[in-house]
């Protein structure tokens, strides 16, 4: 009886191919479900055209925009600590407006003055 390996060694393969692809088609999913639902909950929230700073979601904002860089809570990482800002609010506006070192410039159209006025009484309470 001469079997041949490679039939088990292939199927193998195949089979772990296909639970990767699997998985993180799932996972995919799942996030994307995360997402629509957060984002529907804060339009709802919302109240209208007037929002004052007190409705601003900063530390939503915040993660979304400033994590990836800053650390997940905001200490430090790639980029500078955020948390326990000493910079004055005017610093910290001209910063996030004009960018600096490798740091992104981010337009009133990506973070309204509102929303950077609440991340910046955000990071400086922490």
């Amino acid at each position: 009886m001469n079997k041949n390996p490679i039939i088990p060694f292939l199927l193998i393969i195949f089979l772990g191919i296909g639970l990767v692809f699997l998985l993180s088609g799932v996972g995919a999913t799942d996030d994307g479900e995360e997402d629509v639902a957060t984002e529907e909950g804060s339009e709802e929230s919302g109240g209208g055209d007037e929002a004052s700073s007190g409705d601003v979601d900063a530390e939503g904002i915040a993660r979304d925009n400033c994590a990836s860089c800053h650390g997940q809570d905001f200490s430090g990482a790639m980029g500078p600590a955020l948390a326990g800002t000493s910079l004055a609010e005017e610093d910290f506006t001209t910063t996030v407006r004009d960018g600096k070192g490798s740091m992104p410039a981010f337009s009133a159209d990506q973070i309204a003055d509102e929303e950077l006025t609440a991340l910046y009484q955000f990071f400086s309470e922490q």
